[in-house]
């Protein structure tokens, strides 16, 4: 065995120590520096989110204004905790959420002996708007309401007045006042045409009467021709698996950005709650739609100045004709765009719907409206919804089982 001297084993051990403080060193410089990247990255994230986080108001002026203004984000507390797609939907959720208000209604009811009594409607959801408290939300959600409520995220409550709605689109807009000094939160309008599939989308709304609920999903379609509640056809509807549920319509589908991209309107489910198909009004319709409510009151659309009625097979037989499906064109205004165009009304009087009124037959019927098959009223309103009075529209008509081609110029 090797024997080793007293001074020695001393530089031994001192020459020990000294490497392990080094070595010491060494880590936590390098755990230090991992640690500043990580929180440079967070930084990074939240500065992103607050330069494309935009909300759009107006607070001057008589008309809304559309314009996507630039916003601050509240700052996340804690950030590095959370991950990059949490993060995003915490600033999102915080940008937008107190913009979406409760809206309950009350409606008139009739007892057995019919008087008149007030009861409570239904409830939904809605986007503020502009600062001087307009609201969008779905006609379905207002329809037939005697009264109608706005509850704002601090338990505020206000009773707001219709502006203005439009069956074809489902849309309504609805304002109530705001007192003196309040200053309302916003959400804006993002671009719907710019949406794909796959696309991360969120939602804010109060399913079954619960507050300001988030929920996040994608976008599962687009473009899809879908038939609401109010026997309309709403094309370009956007198709999405996030959750939307009753109390959701009329509550924002928003983009990653905090922008609304369209308006959640209804689900296909046989249970009556979500099954991951929802469908929302994309925000290009929405746009042009509320410029006119608020202008209007109504949505100024074109139209074929012509008395119209959905074929069916019994009329189609009665009259003998070789096609079923369409619209019959009962009657043209005199001196009209439509009858210019050469558009042919009937000739012969018959009764129609148990003899309540009076239709003609023997005139032309529409079967395409620019390329659009036309099989019902449904579809020749959707065909015009996003016509103006002046367009012209190429139509195809069926008269003595032939086909020709018209181009009519709508009327107002």
């Amino acid at each position: 065995m090797r024997l080793y001297s007293r001074s020695f084993t001393v530089k031994l051990v001192v020459i020990c120590c000294l490497f392990t403080v080094a070595l010491t060193t060494v880590v936590v410089k390098t755990l230090d520096r991992k640690s500043q990247n990580a929180g440079s990255d967070t930084e990074n994230i939240s500065d992103f989110v607050q330069t494309e986080a935009q909300i759009g108001s107006s607070d001057s002026g008589n008309e809304l204004s559309l314009e996507l203004n630039p916003s601050t984000v509240i700052p996340v507390s804690n950030s590095s905790l959370y991950t990059q797609d949490e993060l995003q939907n915490i600033n999102v959720y915080q940008l937008c959420n107190e913009a979406v208000v409760n809206i309950n209604t009350k409606v008139v009811a009739y007892d057995w002996f019919l008087d008149p009594y007030v009861q409570d409607g239904g409830s939904g959801s809605g986007s503020i708007i502009d600062k001087r408290g307009y609201v969008l939300t779905n006609v379905h959600v207002i329809q037939d309401a005697s009264k109608i409520y706005v509850s704002l995220f601090d338990g505020t409550q206000y009773e707001a007045e219709v502006v203005g709605q439009d069956l074809d689109s489902d849309l309504a807009i609805i304002k109530f006042s705001p007192p003196a000094g309040i200053e309302l939160k916003t959400i804006s309008f993002g671009e719907s045409k710019n949406l794909v599939v796959g696309q991360k989308v969120i939602a804010i709304g109060n399913p079954f009467g619960m507050e300001r609920t988030m929920t996040t999903g994608i976008v599962s379609g687009l473009g899809r021709p879908i038939q609401n509640s109010n026997k309309r056809i709403i094309r370009d509807m956007i198709q999405t698996d996030t959750a939307i549920n009753p109390g959701n319509s009329g509550g924002p589908l928003l983009n990653t950005q905090g922008q609304m991209i369209g308006i959640n309107t209804m689900i296909m489910s046989n249970s009556g709650s979500s099954s991951g198909v929802g469908f929302a009004v994309p925000s290009e319709t929405a746009k042009r739609v509320v410029a006119d409510l608020i202008k209007y009151g109504k949505v100024q659309r074109g139209t074929i100045d012509a008395s119209i009625v959905q074929l069916n097979s019994r009329i189609a037989q009665y009259a003998g004709l070789d096609i079923s499906s369409g619209i019959l064109i009962s009657e043209v205004a005199k001196g009209g765009n439509a009858e210019k165009a050469g558009l042919r009304g009937g000739t012969k009087a018959v009764y129609y719907g148990n003899r309540s009124s009076i239709i003609y037959i023997g005139g032309d019927v529409i079967t395409k409206i620019d390329d659009i098959t036309i099989s019902s009223l449904a579809d020749y309103y959707s065909a015009l919804e996003s016509k103006k009075p002046g367009e012209v529209v190429s139509v195809v008509v069926r008269r003595n089982k032939q086909n020709y081609s018209l181009n009519i110029k709508l009327s107002e």
